[in-house]
């Protein structure tokens, strides 16, 4: 069930390649990650995501899609605008 999971949550990122995304990530200790960026690449295991270089000391980023599954990572992609167009969970 959880590969179907996983597989289902990397099919839902494919059609998204080239969009501008937002990530919102765990980074421990309490402390939420958020970057933006453009979702760059889908693979088997993970996604990469390349960074706004002028936010960010990074160039790429990547995720797996069990990220998203556990809820370490939200992503949300946003229009040209840069408004909210879909909110992306597990759930």
């Amino acid at each position: 069930m959880a590969k179907n999971t996983l597989l289902d949550i990397k099919r839902s990122l494919e059609p998204h390649v080239g969009s501008k995304i937002m990530l919102r990530a765990n980074g421990g200790r309490r402390k939420t990650i958020e970057r933006t960026g453009v979702l760059e690449e889908i693979y088997p295991s993970v996604f990469i995501v390349k960074l706004d270089q002028e936010q960010h000391t990074f160039k790429r980023v990547s995720y797996s899609y069990a990220d998203i599954l556990t809820e370490s990572v939200e992503v949300t992609l946003c229009n040209d605008d840069g408004e909210v167009r879909i909110h992306y969970l597990s759930h």
